[in-house]
């Protein structure tokens, strides 16, 4: 259970921040930067939420539902696996959230056509802020691919097929939003020359 009734506490005030295990590690430090990078994208879901959650209700639910993930992801990385008993168990991402997104993405797309260009981040607002979104999540995810390939540190690898599948689900959210694809604005390969 989370509580949280006192919101300063001065024990980041040297640089440091504890992790879930009560490790403390500087502020800088990749695995902290990886869970505050998935928190941004987070917020980032939340501002597109403005906008689809009364023109797009299918999506905005959908939404919903990754921004919960998306904390069970921060807790994840957050919680790093010691191998040690910590005394309860640690949240993990589960290949059926991978799996979930995986049909969100799917019934999203059906129906959009295919592209022959990419797409340019625009068109509606809601598609201006899930392209945000998507771009945050794909820095998200480099860095917790960096993360997991450092000696020392595990990240689990349903973690890393979610939020990659993230940035897949607000590419076809974004492309939907633009009218099922009608106003996408698409790139011109050497337009301007």
């Amino acid at each position: 259970m989370v509580i949280l009734n006192k919101i300063y506490t001065r024990t980041g005030d040297d640089g440091t921040t504890a992790l879930g295990t009560g490790e403390r590690r500087p502020k800088y430090d990749l695995r902290v930067a990886s869970y505050g990078t998935v928190d941004e994208a987070n917020a980032c879901i939340g501002l597109a939420r403005l906008h689809t959650k009364d023109a797009h209700p299918e999506l905005d639910v959908m939404l919903g539902r990754i921004q919960n993930d998306l904390f069970d992801l921060g807790a994840e990385l957050a919680t790093p696996d010691t191998g040690e008993d910590l005394g309860y168990e640690p949240l993990r991402i589960l290949d059926s959230q991978v799996k979930r997104l995986e049909g969100d993405i799917d019934a999203v797309n059906k129906g959009i056509p295919t592209l022959r260009s990419f797409v340019l981040p625009g068109g509606s607002p809601a598609a201006a802020a899930l392209h945000l979104a998507r771009t945050v999540s794909r820095r998200a995810e480099r860095m917790i691919v960096e993360l997991s390939l450092k000696e020392g540190e595990k990240v689990g690898e349903a973690a890393i097929r979610y939020i990659n599948r993230v940035s897949d689900f607000l590419f076809v959210a974004a492309r939907a939003a633009n009218d099922r694809g009608a106003i996408d604005v698409l790139w011109v390969p050497g337009q301007n020359r």
